[in-house]
């Protein structure tokens, strides 16, 4: 059950707002040439939406009237238009996503989308991953569960303005009349049994000018496809290894290669001492340096590896020598900005809660990896990248070509989790192969991803709460966090300049908007207040998934369970008596009743329960814990106890949903990743290096410590649009294994992942090893 999913949106939903033209009627454009092609015409639209009342009521906070979902399918709109559909004089449909498959299954859920609205089979519909198209500007970042958030309604009206094309074409074919028409399966049928195919009708349909049609979109009454369970159009290629991702394609000269990379964070080299015994070494062919470490270029990547470790280098330092985990929080709580509520009200109770959270790694199952060929006057890279257009920048900045001169083709990736929405691998590919001035099919060391790659910072989260009598007065939350970084902005050139503007500050503003866009605090809670500052721009960050939720969440959630237990209220009730909406209420109803909440539980284990809201939805999760004193097989695990989720019941409401089954994988996933982000995983920062390496000491959620039992409920929706899932399954998840976890051992976890301080594990060697230490690994003991 440890399916782990990346975090865009694949699956579910619910309603953004209004149709541009009338209800369901929209424009659009078959566009002039030879083959039938289509585009879209949207204009923007307008969310928004109130809270229920209570007793106590919160006003709405931002992301409530408009959220990150809102801001990047608004972002979307004004290039929509360029989001085509082509039917060829086969009848088959191809489509080139603007956007990039790591996992999520968007490939598979658009396809369903084209052939539903297209009366299509899906073996006649081909979604491939569209290269950077800087025309595209804001239309082309994966990330924030957006993908089919935003791409849902133009990709339909192209369809159907494809379909539409199809049909007029027919009825003078079949001298009929369109309304009389019937399309399945790509045929056309008319009233007398006469019939045509979209093979036959591609050509005749295509224009030989642009012009602007209108179109009717199909009733969600009338889907036969959407909705419906799917497997993933590539899972066969994927498990019989037919599949192509970035070190699978073969281009020309493009040889393997790897970095010897520095001892200690984004350290950078001086000098090659013995750079003529390496280029003599077996399969050796080029040793370069660039900016963040060495090249080694040979016949195969063991090779490759070989002589990495053989290097002897001079080290300039990096950005965080001599710091440790210790040193980084006691800068975050210097940072800390004073919560403003009174801490004894008059009458009133006060709650405080303090938590911290550590480093952790995105632990993509896919190490970063590209190829590139850079010649003088042009350069074409092969990589998984999340935001194409703003890695084709610096790709041309790196090599010192102008943009247009740079091809990116987006490869599908093996998981993101956040990494891929940086070009750090697309970069130094560039980098390598012009210094070497050859082909390069480059790709990071298993440990170089946790102790050079992106990370989730460490942030600390306190709340105070103020509540009299049953009701609560104030919640307020303020969130302190190493800087994450948003140097992609969204996803084009002028954003991504803008967040790097000197002192941080462009950044910081970024910070703050994603942060006011994605919390919602769910319950009336009095006077809400929930607020970001961020400091430490030194590591490399990035948006793992999530983004801020987890964290926010699991503090908030475990304070709600405290708030219970002070007002003698049981968690789940308590939790029903404030939320704001009747969607949640009924989701949480629901998952309380199949997961049996509130059965005996033996001591030591424990039921915990947590919700969240983001992406015009909402998820709800109850896990069981195991707490109890375990053994486990030290030679398979590398660990000796640990608390164990034993079954897990989730349920979500996400609107109109795509495709069932990948909306199940995704919040599959999302539990894993929770699990692993309250109980095992992270990173341990000392003397300026990270020594996790590889996926033996990084303790990402197991096999052992995974429930057995898994359940996922779908909660009926009436909703027109979807929403976001692929991050969605993710801070709930988190919340709720520690709210089980406090239950089991009825102590209050305040520092996560809770084996931070206890794992042991010997870390593996530093290549070339740091100055005076053994080759041969440390064993260090926390």
């Amino acid at each position: 059950m440890a399916t782990r999913h990346d975090g865009d949106q694949a699956a579910s939903g619910a309603d953004t707002g209004p149709a541009p033209v009338g209800r369901r009627t929209f424009l659009g454009y078959v566009l002039g040439g030879a083959t039938l092609a289509v585009a879209v015409d949207l204009g923007a639209g307008v969310v928004g939406g109130a809270p229920a009342y209570a007793s106590v009521p919160s006003l709405p906070q931002i992301a409530e009237l408009y959220d990150l979902e809102d801001a990047q399918t608004d972002a979307a709109r004004p290039t929509a238009n360029l989001i085509t559909v082509v039917v060829d004089d086969h009848g088959d449909a191809h489509f080139a996503i603007p956007r990039m498959e790591v996992g999520q299954g968007i490939t598979t859920s658009t396809t369903m989308i084209i052939a539903e609205e297209l009366d299509l089979p899906l073996d006649k519909v081909h979604v491939t991953l569209a290269p950077a198209r800087p025309e595209l500007e804001f239309n082309q970042l994966t990330g924030g569960s957006n993908s089919t958030v935003s791409t849902y309604t133009p990709i339909r009206v192209a369809a159907a303005i494809a379909r539409k094309a199809l049909l007029d074409a027919a009825a003078i074919e079949l001298g009929s009349v369109v309304a009389l028409l019937k399309s399945k399966d790509g045929v056309i049928t008319a009233p007398d049994g006469t019939s045509t195919t979209y093979a036959a009708m591609a050509a005749k349909a295509a224009s030989p000018t642009t012009k602007e049609v209108s179109v009717a979109l199909k009733q969600r009454s009338a889907f036969t496809m959407v909705g419906t369970p799917q497997n993933r159009v590539d899972a066969l290629d994927i498990v019989t290894g037919r599949k192509k991702f970035s070190m699978d394609l073969d281009v020309p000269g493009a040889l393997p290669t790897m970095l010897c990379r520095p001892p200690t964070l984004n350290g950078s080299p001086k000098a090659v001492r013995n750079k003529a015994e390496v280029l003599s070494m077996p399969g050796v062919t080029d040793v370069a340096i660039i900016p963040t470490g060495v090249a080694v270029r040979a016949q195969t990547f063991g090779q490759c590896i070989d002589g990495v470790r053989a290097l002897q280098v001079d080290w300039n330092p990096g950005t965080v020598e001599g710091e440790s985990d210790d040193t980084i929080l006691a800068e975050l709580r210097k940072a800390e900005l004073p919560l403003a509520a009174p801490k004894v009200p008059v009458l009133a109770k006060t709650l405080d809660a303090r938590f911290e959270f550590m480093f952790k790694s995105s632990a993509a199952l896919e190490p970063y990896c590209a190829i590139a060929d850079v010649r003088p006057d042009s350069a074409e890279v092969w990589a998984g990248l999340k935001v194409p257009i703003v890695a084709q920048v610096d790709v041309a900045h790196a090599v010192g070509l102008p943009q247009h001169k740079v091809k990116v083709n987006v490869i599908t990736g093996g998981g993101s989790f956040g990494h891929k929405l940086f070009g750090n691998h697309a970069i130094e590919a560039a980098q390598a192969s012009k210094a070497i001035g050859k082909p390069v099919k480059l790709m990071w060391h298993r440990a170089d991803e946790p102790r050079q790659g992106r990370a989730h910072p460490m942030t600390t989260s306190r709340i105070r709460v103020t509540h009299l009598g049953a009701q609560v007065l104030t919640f307020e939350q303020r969130h302190t966090s190493v800087s994450t970084d948003f140097s992609h902005g969204f996803g084009e050139m002028v954003s991504s300049l803008g967040s790097k503007l000197p002192g941080g500050l462009g950044n910081l503003g970024y910070a703050e908007i994603i942060f006011n866009l994605t919390q919602e605090l769910p319950y009336n809670f009095g006077v809400v207040s929930q607020s970001l500052t961020e400091t430490d721009r030194r590591f490399n960050t990035g948006s793992m998934r999530n983004i801020y939720s987890p964290d926010v969440a699991t503090a908030n959630e475990l304070v709600v369970d405290q708030l219970a237990a002070a007002m003698k209220k049981d968690p789940v009730a308590f939790r029903l008596a404030f939320l704001k909406d009747d969607r949640t209420r009924a989701l949480l109803k629901k998952v309380a009743e199949v997961g049996k909440w509130g059965r005996p539980m033996a001591p030591g284990t424990a039921q915990g329960i947590a919700i969240h809201k983001e992406y015009k939805g909402a998820t709800a999760v109850l896990v069981e814990i195991d707490c109890r004193p375990a053994t486990v097989n030290r030679k398979i695990y590398h660990a000796v106890t640990g608390p164990r989720v034993t079954r897990a019941v989730f349920g979500v409401d996400a609107g109109l949903v795509i495709n069932p089954r990948g909306l199940e994988a995704q919040m599959m996933g999302g539990l894993s990743d929770g699990m692993a982000l309250i109980l095992t995983s992270s990173l341990h920062l000392q003397d300026g290096h990270f020594l996790e390496a590889s996926w033996d000491n990084y303790f990402y959620t197991r096999q052992w410590n995974t429930p057995l039992e898994f359940q996922c409920i779908v909660m009926p929706s009436d909703s027109q649009q979807p929403g976001g899932a692929g991050e969605a399954g993710v801070a709930a998840s988190a919340a709720a294994t520690a709210c089980a976890y406090a239950r089991a051992t009825g102590t209050l976890p305040t520092r996560f992942p809770i084996n931070h301080d206890t794992l042991s594990f010997e870390v593996k060697p530093f290549v070339p090893p740091l100055p005076e230490s053994p080759t041969d690994g440390l064993s260090h003991t926390y």
